[in-house]
């Protein structure tokens, strides 16, 4: 039944799809060549653009196809499947075009064509995060539930039970646990589903019981169990899991590589490591900071006027931090406190009644204002919009013998804002917490993440009450 239903949920994405490219196509018809909203030249006959938008639909669920769009998404997150739509549409808008150029059919409407494009992109988000929004309530209640089966009751076994608990919208369901010495006590009992039996009771249970995945949560003594419990998992024709006992050692989500012809488990996922996802994260921070610099332009011309009037000494404070790959650059900064004298070098941290401070730059480093010349860092390819806050080599020194992990942050470009500034971990708050979001962040990077912390930042306000 449960297969049943994601081949169902699988086929119903393919003609769903397939049919808003068909609305999208009747939409951008009649806005370009029907609402008499934009000039009309004599158009191709409507039957023209209705077949090349049918060849369009059957190229796009063709790459959806070859790139998994349509592979089961129970376990993967919406970002996942935005950028896997733009990847189809980018490809088949493509292959359309080479198509056409081909067959010399040169005369269909550009601006039609980013109309259709635009739209179709924007109906099939839309409908696909509906829906995977209603099948997390549905499975909430108990709908489309799938169940699970654990191979160990030890501690790894415990905390993955514990775990799948906390996401009830996945629809999984644990029917219980397979170990050879493990027992529950009257509380276990309680708390967890029961023993079934041991390892070698698996086959018997697979028969009795309908299991859809069983999960491999062993001990490493217990290695040589793998390929029997494997090839049984196999034989009935189940998806089996296996969770490493050392996978305290890994990130959130790990991911397997080839090395030398040898699978690997590469222990720092980072999504930003690919060349298309970086292209895509510096296209959107030169757009954004060019907005951004065109839109604050006069206000930043008001504060440099302010600085000047009020301190003595340049408008501009630049101070060298600690950028990608370790890689030093000088950020700029309103100046906000008193010059240095000559030869001195900034190594403390600003207080709340630091004498250092300027009447109008506190104003400044509680508003955040201060930090408006960064989006000319981000212009230049030093920073980008969001990321991880860089900090001083002074003090890159010191965390890093602190700080287990700190120097993971510098795998991708530090951020004028970032997901833990924009969690209020600003300013003087704990470094190992905001280490914690940045690592979460460089994990788990996306488009969208990228955007919804933006959002989250402006939403927050830019007063800073940690700022001094």
């Amino acid at each position: 039944m449960i297969r049943k239903n994601q081949e169902f949920l699988t086929q119903m994405y393919v003609l769903t799809d397939f049919v808003f490219i068909q609305i999208s196509f009747l939409l951008a018809w009649w806005l370009r060549f029907k609402s008499g909203w934009i000039p009309n030249s004599r158009p191709l006959p409507v039957e023209t653009y209705a077949m090349w938008s049918f060849i369009y639909a059957g190229i796009a669920v063709i790459t959806g196809m070859l790139i998994a769009l349509y592979s089961p998404k129970r376990k993967k997150r919406f970002a996942d499947e935005f950028i896997k739509i733009i990847q189809v549409h980018s490809i088949s808008i493509f292959v359309l075009l080479s198509l056409m150029f081909f067959v010399k059919e040169v005369n269909i409407s550009r601006s039609y064509l980013a109309i259709y494009m635009v739209s179709l992109v924007m109906f099939i988000m839309f409908y696909r995060y509906v829906l995977k929004v209603s099948l997390k309530i549905l499975r909430e209640k108990g709908y489309n539930r799938q169940f699970v089966l654990i191979i160990g009751a030890g501690k790894l076994g415990k905390r993955f039970y514990h775990n799948l608990r906390q996401y009830p919208e996945m629809g999984y369901e644990v029917l219980g646990f397979l170990d050879d010495y493990q027992q529950w006590d009257s509380i276990e009992e309680k708390r967890y589903k029961p023993i079934l039996g041991t390892v070698d009771d698996l086959s018997k249970v697979l028969e009795e019981k309908l299991i859809d995945e069983v999960i491999l949560a062993l001990p490493l003594d217990a290695h040589s169990k793998y390929a029997k419990i494997i090839s049984l998992c196999e034989k009935a024709g189940v998806r089996t899991l296996i969770i490493p006992d050392f996978f305290d050692y890994l990130p959130a989500r790990p991911y397997f590589d080839n090395f030398a012809g040898m699978p690997t488990i590469n222990v720092r996922d980072i999504p930003l490591d690919m060349a298309a996802n970086r292209m895509f994260k510096r296209l959107f921070d030169i757009v954004f900071s060019s907005f951004a610099i065109i839109l604050t332009s006069p206000l930043m011309l008001a504060i440099w006027i302010g600085v000047k009037l009020t301190s003595p000494g340049p408008v501009i404070f630049k101070q060298e931090r600690v950028g990608l790959n370790r890689r030093n650059f000088m950020m700029y900064k309103f100046r906000s406190m008193k010059q240095l004298p000559p030869g001195m070098e900034d190594t403390g941290w600003t207080t709340e009644n630091d004498p250092r401070r300027t009447k109008f730059g506190s104003f400044l480093r509680k508003t955040s204002l201060d930090e408006l010349p960064q989006f000319f860092n981000v212009l230049f390819g030093h920073m980008s919009v969001v990321g991880p806050r860089p900090e001083r080599p002074y003090f890159v020194d010191q965390f890093r013998e602190e700080i287990p992990k700190y120097m993971v942050k510098h795998h991708v470009r530090p951020g004028i804002t970032g997901w833990a500034q924009s969690n209020g971990l600003r300013g003087d708050t704990s470094i190992e917490e905001r280490i914690n979001h940045d690592i979460f962040y460089i994990e788990n990077w996306s488009l969208l993440f990228d955007i919804k912390i933006i959002f989250k930042t402006i939403r927050n306000g830019f007063v800073n009450k940690n700022a001094y």
